[in-house]
């Protein structure tokens, strides 16, 4: 019997060819086309990491991140928005009252997109608050249903302070209730759809409100108690390796029938070519195997039903860094050993090089993270949010 997993896998296949015609339109319209969106959501693949008593997949985080990577392999603007909305509707279903979720999950095509960035305002009114505001980067949202954003509470127009600093909370609001804001004209990930989202005095009810820093999540497996920023790193490392992986693919089929110019011997008999495909291939596999590493011992903590510590947050930090930078440096050095070629629109690592750059500029897996680990490996405060 298949495992969920592989059966994932084999969904994955049998959509290639839908991803793979929705490219070219994905990236002349600066988002996915319907179908794509609408392929990946009939086939459960946002929906395995929401709860399985609302029918998800519950799956175990490197199984989320092989997902990922799957789809990144084919098209990295298709698996970024694929791991946004695994994140979204995993972490957000984990914070709300069945009864308030479920009627929403019933819906097989459902596509929420979301921005947990707190630069919106949330005034509240009676039964609920005015969320306003304005959000950069809302990935997928030309096919979404749903937006869930975070604003700073604010209470006869003050926004409000604990002992921790501004009061957050998260909306989930309806499309239909929001501007997208034509604001993404890039080169990398150019097909994600990655707007601007305005929000203008938009009400919503209390029980479409959700707290995610002080709330204990609803649902009670280990997934859910694993810490949410670390959440929010470990599935990028998805889109950067799947992304490495289609470079390396693309790398030994162009070497094995290009002769370079002057040469009567294809690009493979260069010690060069050699190099870095060898080199590219290591890259990505110590890369990929210290996430999953770092993972594992952090799911295995939260399944004993003990805390993490900050030196195990702070781990799995850089390895999930650490992974967004070193799949970089592995396509760097395939599109330096391709030549010309790899300039070409027509050619897939000129598509590679351009999206890996994003997710390593991504906040969650930034290189600007590495002296908050460095000083918790030192023992002193990391200085950040994160861990």
């Amino acid at each position: 019997m298949l495992t969920e997993i592989e059966l994932l896998s084999r969904n994955i296949n049998q959509l290639r060819p839908v991803i793979e015609k929705g490219i070219d339109k994905a990236e002349q319209q600066r988002h996915l086309t319907m179908e794509v969106s609408q392929a990946m959501a009939q086939a459960g693949l946002y929906r395995i990491a929401v709860p399985e008593s609302l029918h998800g997949g519950e799956a175990h985080p490197i199984d989320q991140i092989k997902t990922i990577e799957t789809v990144s392999e084919i098209h990295g603007s298709s698996g970024w928005n694929l791991m946004i909305g695994i994140e979204v509707m995993g972490i957000l279903a984990a914070f709300y009252e069945r009864a308030i979720i479920e009627p929403l999950y019933s819906n097989p095509g459902l596509i929420i997109s979301g921005s947990v960035n707190p630069l919106g305002k949330a005034e509240k009114v009676s039964g609920g608050y005015r969320i306003s505001g304005q959000w950069p980067f809302a990935s997928g949202i030309h096919n979404a249903q749903y937006f869930w954003c975070q604003s700073i509470v604010h209470e006869n127009d003050k926004p409000q302070k604990d002992e921790k600093g501004y009061v957050f909370c998260e909306s989930l609001i309806p499309a239909d209730q929001l501007g997208i804001i034509d604001t993404w004209n890039v080169s990398g990930m150019r097909g994600s759809g990655s707007h601007d989202v305005r929000v203008e005095r938009v009400f919503v009810p209390d029980n479409f409100i959700c707290r995610m820093q002080t709330q204990t999540p609803t649902a009670s497996g280990p997934l859910y108690q694993m810490p949410v920023y670390s959440r929010l790193a470990y599935n990028k490392v998805g889109v950067a390796t799947g992304i490495a992986m289609n470079a390396i693919t693309s790398f030994v089929e162009l070497a094995t029938q290009k002769k370079p110019r002057g040469s009567a011997n294809l690009l493979r008999d260069r010690v060069e070519a050699q190099n870095a495909v060898a080199d590219a291939q290591r890259i990505l596999g110590s890369a990929r195997s210290y996430v999953f590493e770092q993972v594992t011992d952090l799911w295995n903590t939260v399944e004993k039903g003990e805390v993490p510590t900050d030196r195990q947050k702070a781990l799995l930090q850089l390895a999930c860094s650490g992974a967004a930078n070193e799949t970089v440096k592995a396509v760097e050095k395939l599109v330096s050993a391709a030549g010309v070629n790899a300039n070409f629109v027509a050619n897939p690592l000129e598509r590679c090089m351009r999206d890996i750059l994003v997710v390593r500029q991504h906040i969650m897996v930034s290189p600007q993270h590495n002296p908050a680990v460095g000083r918790v490996l030192l023992g002193m405060k990391s200085g950040s949010v994160l861990f």
